[in-house]
Formats: C-alpha cells, structure tokens, sequence
C-alpha cells in the first residue's frame, strides 16, 4: 500500500460525509435526489415574501431540529448551526470512527459560510429596534459569529486540534475543505472533520439580493434555478450543510473505513477585480483550475469531468465557462460538466461542500446525474454540459469550482479511490 502522493506527502481520503439540504436530509437522500432530478425550490415559507420579487428558495424540508438536539440547546443554536452539528452527527456516526482512540489534538474542525448566524443577527436586531438593548439575547453574539459552529463540534466531540471557520461567500466550504486536505496531507492532521454550513433565507437577506438583482423573479419553481440555459435570470436561494470527514489513508486504511474518494489537489486565487462579477477573462478562477490540476500531478487532458459553479446568473455561467476553456484549452470541450444548482438553489458558503460530495458520489458509483432546469444550452455556454439526462461514467480525476462575491476562487481535485498511484 502506498501512503505516499507524488509529493512524497500523505495521500487524503473521504470516508464518510454528512448531508442536510433542499432535496434530501442525509447524504443518500441528497444522491438519491439528485439522480432522480429532485427540485427543491418552492414558495419561500420562512416568511411572507409575497411582496418581493422573488418568492421562490430552496429550503430545507421535514428538519424537526428536536429530532437532533434537546429543546433548550435548539433554542441556543442558530438555524444554520442546527444543520451543520446534524450533518457532523451523520458524517462521525457513518464513518465508523472511534475517536477516543485518537489522540484528540490531531483531529480538527475546518468549516466554511458565507454569513454565519444569519437568523440570529437579523431576529436580534429587530428585537433591539423595537425595544431597546434590555431584551436582546445574551446568546446573541455566540449564535451568530461564524467560528462558533466549528467550535461546538469541539464541544460535542473530542475532537481539540486546529479549528476554525472560513468566510469566503460562495467558495466558503470549497477553501475550507481544500485548508483541511493540506492540514492532513502536510502531516499537521490525521483527521478533519471539514465542510460548510448556511441559513440564509431571511427577509433582509433575500431583499439584499433581490435589490442587487442576483436572484430569480421567475414565479414557477420548475424555471427558478436553470444553469448554463439561455434563460436563466439569476440564482436560488438555498439553505443547508454538506460535511466530509477526511483522513489520510494510513488512518483510513489501518481501521478497516469505507473510502468514498480522494482528495489529491486544492487551488486557491483571488479575481481583484469586482465585488460580485467574476472576471470576464476567467483570470483568478482559471488559476485556481489549474493549481488543483498541478497540486494533483495531473495534467489538463487527464481531467474527466468537473462539477462547476454554475449559479444560473448570466454573468456566473458565462465567465465560468470562460474560465474553463482557459485553464483547459481544448480538453475543455471534451470534460462532462454539471451544476447540481437546478436541484438545490445555492447554499452560498454550504455550496462547495454538497457539490464535492456530489463529485465524490459520482466517481464511486459511475453515474452523472443530469443539469436540472437546463433545457436550450445558451450560446455562450459551450461546453459538454450533461442535461437531459443522467450518463454513464468512467470518469477517474474531477474537478469541483466554486467562486464567491469579491473574487475568491476555490477548486478541489477528486479522483476515484485506488489503493496505488
């Protein structure tokens, strides 16, 4: 058995995942759904948004957070939190883990979002505008800020090693998993509990978006979330948490797990060229595809397939694919490409997480579930988009995009697990 990449450092592997989202709330649901072409955008139902101009999210379904917590912690967790410690729970449970038997110190928490305790921060700040600092929550700033969530996994599990959360909007969870491969392939780790985690349908959330014109204003859920269609108008709000557990394989390996796929590249850049546009050139995001390719050992012709950002926004989908066709040249029209967005709307920080389980699942079982809501390819959009219907794979290498408001990039490379390089 070889441990060893072609770095000479320690080969990263998943071995169990967690899954909380629109379509299915644990992580064969979610894979079911997405092969069955489950559409979990419908009438927003956190509030009344008939007003607005969008009225349409994907939330999640049939979550009865006293299912996982006792009724006094859900009221001390932020409705994101409940959905990352549920996500934590099914991804420890399902990895077969022992952790008392791990020295506490060489496993860390890595978690990604985009804003945090959203909830909270708006439910508190109406408290205080309607009257006054006396009853604003003395929990308010623990539920909110984004670090606590990692930090209550801690608290949940022996688990004391390097722990923190990244904001990097959209690619949140994207960095942090690629932070956590580097944590256990660099020897600084043996184990990461890693992911991202969000909550954001929220009146003033769903309003700032609306007023920047990022979101759909189609009514009919069937037509909300479209990517890479010539129609598409913008993206869905989604809601959720995708969790992955890595190890390095030695770990892995000497317990007997289950490994679903390996992680063997990360890249990372920033645009610095707008606050929510991607560059139109593709200059950061092609980067960051190319330095997951390169931290790999691989080469652009080697790429099988890759699971884009594909948010459903004019602007997203056509400099993605730019980026694309820069970073690959010509392997670039022969890559199968999806977005699992048509399924799920866009859990913003959680996004990267469930769509690298996504990518995982589909190198493990050989299937590529189809682009939902993508009916007439735009003329931009060029590449070998997979949409119709699901295909057959033998796909081996994978790439996973996300790209956040502000320019961040983040791409991981998967590829199907085999015991040697």
């Amino acid at each position: 058995m070889n441990y060893l990449n072609h770095k000479g450092r320690r080969r990263v592997v998943i071995t169990a995942t967690g899954v909380i989202s629109p379509i299915g709330n644990n992580s064969e649901a979610y894979w079911r759904g997405l092969k069955n072409g489950a559409n979990g955008a419908a009438p927003i139902s956190a509030f009344d948004a008939s007003e607005f101009k969008c009225t349409l999210a994907a939330e999640v379904k049939n979550f009865n957070p006293e299912d996982y917590f006792s009724r006094k912690e859900v009221r001390r967790l932020d409705r994101s939190t409940q959905f990352a410690l549920a996500a934590v729970k099914e991804a420890i449970e399902s990895s077969g883990l022992k952790l008392e038997d791990y020295d506490p110190f060489r496993m860390g928490v890595i978690l990604g979002t985009g804003i945090g305790g959203y909830t909270t921060m708006e439910t508190e700040i109406g408290k205080y505008f309607d009257k006054g600092e006396k009853v604003i929550s003395p929990l308010y700033i623990p539920m909110f800020i984004s670090n606590m969530t990692s930090g209550r996994v801690a608290m949940e599990y022996p688990i004391y090693g390097v722990n923190y959360a990244i904001a990097t909007a959209c690619a949140s969870s994207t960095n942090a998993i690629g932070e956590a491969f580097q944590k256990i392939t660099n020897g600084y780790l043996d184990i990461c509990v890693t992911g991202g985690f969000e909550a954001p349908i929220r009146p003033s959330a769903i309003g700032g978006f609306v007023n920047m014109t990022a979101l759909t204003t189609q009514t009919d859920p069937e037509l909300a979330s479209r990517p890479f269609d010539r129609d598409r108008d913008g993206f869905l709000s989604g809601e959720g948490a995708g969790i992955l557990i890595l190890e390095s394989l030695e770990s892995a390996v000497q317990r007997g797990a289950k490994i679903i796929a390996e992680i063997t590249g990360y890249g990372a850049t920033a645009d610095g060229y707008h606050i929510t546009s991607p560059h139109p050139e593709g200059r950061g995001d092609s980067r960051a595809l190319l330095m997951a390719i390169e931290d790999a050992g691989r080469k652009p012709e080697e790429i099988d397939y890759i699971n884009a950002h594909g948010t459903s926004t004019p602007l997203n989908d056509k400099y993605e694919t730019i980026a694309i066709k820069q970073a690959l040249g010509a392997r670039a029209y022969e890559i199968q490409i999806t977005s699992i967005k048509g399924n799920t709307g866009h859990l913003m920080g959680a996004a990267g997480a469930i769509e690298a389980i996504a990518t995982a699942f589909i190198l493990r079982d050989g299937v590529i579930p189809p682009i939902r809501g993508l009916v007439n390819k735009a003329e931009e959009c060029d590449l070998d988009y997979v949409y119709g219907q699901a295909r057959p794979s033998d796909a081996r290498v994978a790439l996973s995009n996300s790209l956040g408001f502000g320019g961040q990039n983040g791409v991981i490379c998967l590829e199907k697990y085999e015991e040697t390089l």
